[in-house]
C-alpha cells in the first residue's frame, strides 16, 4: 500500500500597515486565483474567527509533490491578501492580536459555539496545521493512535512558532498549546481496541452535551471521521513551509511504523497510563527546541535534539522505503540547527520589536528572506522589545539553499496572475506607517522578496479537506 499524505495549513490574516490581526478572512478568500474549474472555495475554508482562512493540500506521495502544493497555496493567498494591504501569516499565534476585534464567522456552527463556549471561543485566535495520512482500515487509524501518540510532542516542538499572546511574550514556545488545550476534548486521546470502542466514545460526548458533533473531537491525533486517514492535530502553524514538510514525513514515518507494529505484533499492549503523555506535551509547548523534551523511550526529561534524533533512529526504515531519509535528516539538522520558529522570532523581537517580528512571519510564510515588508530598503530604527512575561528561551526546503537578497514587489497587474515569484526587485511602496506597537512614530521598511519554488513534480489528488 502507497501511503499518501495531505496537509491543513491554517493563516493568520495581518494588516500589513499596524501588523495586527484583521477579521478579513473572506476579503482573503473572495480574490485568491483559482484554476477555471475549481469552485468558490475550492482547496480553502473558513474558520471559526474570521481572521484565519484554511487551506487543503492535494494528497501526495512524494515531498517534493507536497512541497510545491504548499509553496504555491501559500503564494495564491499571499497575493490575494497583498493587492488588499494585507498578509497571512503562519504561526501558532498572531504578535499583535487583540481581545474583542475580531468576530465570529457567520455560520450557524460558529455562532453556536461562540454562544457555549463563550470566552474559550473568543480568544481561539490561534492557527494549526493538521496533517492526514492513509491507513488500511478505521480500525488501524484507531489502534494506530496508542503506538503513535508518544512521538507527537517532539513534532509540537519542531512546529513551535506562538511564543507572544496580546503583545506580551508568554516564556512558552507555543503558546498556541495552552489555547487549544482548554477545550474538552482536547489533549492526548488514549487508547482504544478499536473503532467500535472509540466511535462509542465519541457518540458518548455527542450525547452528554458537551460537543455537539464528532468534528469537536481536538484530540493530537484522532481518524478522519470522513477520509480514511489517520490525522495529526498537535502542531502550530509553522512560517516554513519546509518545517511543515518535515513534520508530515516523520508522521508519516510514525503511522507507518506503528501499523507494521500492530501487524507483526498482532496489536499493542496499553499500560493505561496517559498522564506523563500530557506532561510531555505541556513540555514541548514549553520548551520548544530549545530546552529539554521528556524522551518517549525513558519518560525522562532530556535536551529537544537528542529525544528529535532518536525519533529519526526509530524511523529509519520507513522514512528509506518511501525515499526520505536523507530529505528528512537534513531538515531536521537545519531545524535543530536554526532552533525553533518561536526562537528566531524572539531573537528578531529583542534586537527590533514586535512588529519587526511580524514583519518577519509574514515574509518566512510567503517563502522570502526574513526582514522588513513596508516601504524602502532602510530598516526600521530600533524600538524597545515587549514586556515579557517570562523568561525567554534561547532560534527545511528540500535542500539547502543559500539566503536570498532583501528585495521587494508590485501589485500584479492582474488581479488573477501571480507575481513572477523569482522577481524579487519589483517596488511597492505603501507610505509611512502609524502603529501604537511603535515608539517613535512612522518609519520606512521593505518588502522582502519570494523565493522560487524549485522545479518539482506534484501528484494529483483531491482535498484534504476536513
Amino acid at each position: 500500500m502507497t501511503v499518501r499524505i495531505g496537509v491543513e495549513e491554517e493563516f493568520h490574516v495581518i494588516d500589513v500597515e499596524t501588523g495586527e490581526l484583521v477579521p478579513r478572512a473572506e476579503d482573503v478568500l473572495s480574490r485568491v486565483a483559482r484554476p477555471p474549474d475549481s469552485g468558490p472555495h475550492d482547496g480553502y475554508a473558513r474558520e471559526l474567527p474570521q481572521s484565519v482562512v484554511e487551506s487543503n493540500s492535494g494528497v501526495h506521495t512524494s515531498l517534493d509533490g507536497l512541497y510545491a502544493d504548499l509553496s504555491r497555496t501559500r503564494r495564491r493567498l499571499d497575493d490575494s491578501a497583498f493587492r488588499q494591504g494585507l498578509g497571512i501569516a503562519a504561526a501558532g499565534t498572531a504578535p499583535l492580536t487583540r481581545l474583542g476585534t475580531v468576530p465570529p464567522t457567520p455560520e450557524r456552527r460558529y455562532h453556536h459555539m461562540t454562544d457555549e463556549y463563550r470566552r474559550l471561543a473568543d480568544e481561539q485566535l490561534i492557527c494549526g496545521a493538521q496533517v492526514h495520512v492513509d491507513v488500511p482500515d478505521r480500525d488501524t487509524a484507531v489502534r494506530a493512535m496508542c503506538a503513535a501518540g508518544p512521538w507527537l510532542p517532539p513534532l509540537l516542538a519542531l512546529s513551535a512558532s506562538s511564543p507572544f499572546w496580546l503583545g506580551a511574550d508568554t516564556g512558552y514556545a507555543s503558546w498556541r498549546t495552552m489555547v487549544w488545550q482548554r477545550w474538552p476534548t482536547s489533549g492526548p486521546p488514549g487508547c482504544f481496541g478499536g473503532a467500535a470502542e472509540y466511535d462509542r466514545a465519541v457518540d458518548e460526548l455527542v450525547r452528554s452535551g458537551v460537543i455537539s458533533d464528532p468534528g469537536m473531537i481536538y484530540y493530537d491525533i484522532r481518524p478522519s471521521a470522513h477520509l480514511q486517514t489517520l490525522e495529526l492535530r498537535v502542531c502550530d502553524a509553522c512560517p516554513r513551509v519546509e518545517t511543515v514538510v518535515l513534520i508530515a514525513a516523520l508522521f508519516r514515518a510514525l503511522v507507518v511504523d506503528a501499523c507494521a507494529r500492530l501487524r507483526t505484533a498482532g496489536g499493542t499492549r496499553c499500560d493505561g497510563r496517559h498522564e506523563w503523555l500530557r506532561a510531555a506535551t505541556w513540555r514541548a509547548a514549553r520548551s520548544g527546541l530549545e530546552g529539554e523534551l521528556v524522551d518517549p523511550a525513558t519518560r525522562r526529561a532530556a535536551p529537544a535534539p537528542e529525544v528529535v534524533r532518536g525519533m529519526l533512529r526509530r524511523l529509519r526504515h520507513p522514512l528509506e522505503e518511501y525515499g526520505d531519509w536523507a530529505t528528512v535528516l537534513t531538515l531536521t539538522e537545519e531545524a535543530l540547527a536554526r532552533g525553533s520558529a518561536a526562537h528566531r522570532l524572539r531573537r528578531t523581537v529583542a534586537a527590533e520589536d514586535l512588529l519587526a517580528g511580524v514583519d518577519d512571519l509574514l515574509a518566512a510564510t510567503r517563502g522570502g528572506a526574513p526582514g522588513p515588508v513596508r516601504g524602502d530598503r532602510a530598516r526600521r530604527a530600533r524600538r524597545p522589545a515587549p514586556r515579557p512575561a517570562g523568561r525567554q528561551s534561547g532560534g527545511g526546503r528540500l535542500a539547502a539553499r543559500p539566503a536570498r537578497a532583501r528585495g521587494t514587489r508590485h501589485a500584479p497587474a492582474d488581479p488573477g496572475v501571480a507575481d513572477d515569484p523569482a522577481d524579487e526587485h519589483n517596488v511597492r511602496g505603501t507610505g509611512p506607517i502609524a502603529s501604537p506597537w511603535r515608539r517613535g512614530g512612522p518609519a520606512p521598511g521593505t518588502t522582502p522578496g519570494r523565493r522560487p519554488a524549485p522545479a518539482v513534480r506534484s501528484e494529483g489528488g483531491p482535498a484534504c479537506a476536513v
